[in-house]
């Protein structure tokens, strides 16, 4: 009896499922004790899937399981570890030594065949969050849209670490930030060849259960400064070309704030000689201002919540602001002390506002949540010295997640939750609704629109009033993806939480070298 329990409990622990086939070969049990037992067998199993064998559960965009995986983040490390480890396809001279900083996991440098990147720059172009005023519009050359039937021209694919940035681009480069172990970690790799050039990282972890590990914003470029923001708090500014560190700070610290329920995702702001933040703390520390070539602070203002939208320079009604979504409002802020121009409550559950805004005309500007109130088209408008918001039309036409909507010809196009839907921007009467694409994104190209799926594909997508017209669609990158794409000098930049990738969507563009 005693070698028979012995050999229950083994299989229990060593094989749940030969546990669970001992168990009811025992005799003398009874019915109730059988199922009590058999439960707990299951429960054991479960815990051993999850804590000996690292099965984790992925979840999509509406917060469903959508499978289960056995990668873990060490294997997902080890994996990107041995990639950078490979040695060059062709040998390389070696690379001048560099100043040593104590916080830099690599210095990696690679000629590149042309002019080295950075020495004779061509003008940049995708340097912001979502391309030019950050409006997810590419309009710098005309794009190719009879794609071959395997997909477009693929330049390269590999491994990259967590995180949920995009990418920016310039001076032949491509940035981004990434989680590696335990280190955040802002990134930069040759455009064409996805070489990487230099890394630089510092302590920061931040994991939650549905979206994992890694930080949420894009860094955005500025006359040869990279300006980053980790998931939590951690500000940056480093020289774009070497990756040397220039000024830095915790916004949450420095404002006596606390991190959201999914981290910081508002990329920092440009503004003149300032760098605009959302901390979200209390007692006017809601969007800060610092000098964006020491740190210093400028000014601070509001005591909203954060959301998880990134400020935008806008002009409407003829003044030049900061237009912002909180958790609770859409606001309009002067550019120079922070001053509030308007607001327009706007509250989202869960703090959820996660879509940026799109500005329509001189005057008006559309919000969209699908944790808050739906769609709203405001209008901006000045009496006298003060300034108003009223929403023109206000419905549940439009309701981006964490996804953004752009604007072309009077119409806008985005994700109604998973659906791609066409609204009318004068009305908000809805056009057409088709094609499920998930928690994807999207972006405008020549008059098409360039979407990721959720599950990492790429589709084209023709952008008219007239109904939902999807000309090609290819599998891009594998793997739950909720990244911004990019585009610059006729490429297209996909990444996700484990891989990215670099496809020819365009000619190049012939620029001037400065």
């Amino acid at each position: 009896m005693l070698r028979s329990r012995w050999a229950l409990w083994a299989g229990m622990i060593v094989f749940p499922p030969l546990g669970l086939v001992l168990w009811w070969m025992c005799r003398g049990v009874g019915p109730l004790a059988r199922i009590a037992g058999s439960l707990g067998i299951c429960l054991l199993a479960i815990v051993e899937l999850f804590v000996v064998y690292g099965m984790r559960l992925e979840w999509n965009g509406a917060l469903q399981v959508s499978g289960i995986t056995f990668e873990t983040r060490a294997k997902r490390d080890a994996r990107l570890e041995a990639f950078r480890m490979r040695p060059p396809a062709e040998a390389l001279p070696p690379a001048p030594a560099a100043a040593a900083a104590p916080i830099e996991t690599s210095r990696i440098a690679v000629p590149p065949t042309r002019a080295p990147a950075g020495d004779r720059a061509a003008p940049a172009y995708w340097t912001d969050f979502r391309g030019p005023n950050r409006a997810g519009v590419y309009a710098e050359a005309e794009i190719d849209t009879a794609w071959p039937a395997a997909g477009l021209p693929r330049l390269w694919k590999q491994p990259v670490g967590g995180g949920y940035a995009s990418f920016t681009v310039a001076e032949g480069r491509a940035y981004t930030i990434e989680q590696r172990r335990d280190r955040e970690t802002i990134t930069a790799y040759d455009v064409e060849t996805g070489r990487e050039l230099w890394a630089f990282g510092y302590p920061a972890l931040f994991d939650e259960i549905m979206g994992g590990t890694g930080p949420r914003a894009t860094p955005v470029y500025r006359e040869g400064l990279l300006y980053s923001m980790g998931a939590n708090g951690d500000l940056y500014c480093l020289a774009a070309k070497s990756g040397k560190p220039k000024w830095s700070k915790n916004i949450l610290a420095d404002n006596a704030a606390r991190n959201q329920e999914w981290g910081m995702a508002a990329s920092p702001l440009i503004v003149d000689g300032t760098v605009v933040v959302t901390p979200g703390g209390a007692q006017g520390k809601s969007v800060v201002a610092y000098d964006k070539l020491n740190g210093a602070p400028v000014w601070r203002a509001l005591d909203d919540r954060a959301g998880y939208t990134s400020p935008i320079l806008a002009t409407l009604a003829g003044r030049r602001q900061i237009v912002w979504i909180s958790a609770q409002r859409a606001v309009g802020l002067a550019p120079e002390n922070g001053a509030l121009l308007w607001e327009y409550a706007f509250p989202a559950q869960n703090d959820m506002n996660c879509s940026q805004p799109v500005v329509v005309d001189e005057s008006r500007v559309l919000l969209s949540s699908s944790m808050g109130p739906g769609a709203a088209l405001l209008e901006i408008s000045k009496s006298g010295e003060a300034y108003a918001a009223h929403a023109v039309w206000h419905n549940n036409r439009m309701k981006n997640k964490f996804n953004s909507s752009v604007l072309y010809q009077g119409y806008i196009y985005g994700l109604d939750d998973t659906i791609l839907a066409c609204i009318d921007a004068r009305t908000g009467e809805l056009k057409w609704k088709g094609g499920r694409y998930g928690y994807g994104q999207l972006l405008l190209a020549g008059g098409h629109l360039v979407m990721v799926t959720e599950q990492g594909d790429v589709v084209l997508v023709r952008a008219t009033p007239e109904g939902h017209q999807e000309l090609a669609r290819f599998s891009a990158i594998e793997g739950r993806t909720w990244n911004i794409p990019a585009i610059d000098n006729g490429l297209l930049l996909v990444r996700n939480a484990s891989e990215m990738a670099c496809f020819r969507l365009g000619r190049a563009v012939q620029k001037p070298i400065e």
